[in-house]
């Protein structure tokens, strides 16, 4: 019996044609690795089915992508709207009251 993988069962998800080029002995670790998980999940898989879901997991494990994507998004403020919504209200706001003051 083989014991648990990293990668779990697949997700059916919409998918992107992507076309890349391994080096042989990625290819062969592929197959390898493809025939350890149709024995561990009961279910044949090709390698390149694999991949794609290989590639994901890397990246959502990936600390210091993890940082650069989370910082790159828009945080929500209190009220619901985003960070830089609520920057520019603001702004429009003390710019509105300027204006609207005696002279």
């Amino acid at each position: 019996m083989t014991g648990k993988l990293r990668l779990g069962p697949l997700p059916k998800t919409e998918t992107v044609r992507l076309t890349i080029t391994v080096s042989a002995a990625v290819k062969t670790n592929l197959d390898r690795y493809a025939e350890l998980y149709g024995k561990a999940y009961g279910e044949a898989v090709d390698a390149v089915a694999l991949a794609p879901h290989m590639l994901a997991a890397f990246m959502e494990r990936d600390r210091g992508f993890r940082r650069v994507r989370q910082a790159a998004a828009p945080r929500p403020a209190a009220d619901g709207t985003s960070a830089s919504m609520s920057a520019a209200i603001s702004r429009t706001s003390e710019t509105a009251g300027e204006s609207s003051k005696p002279e």
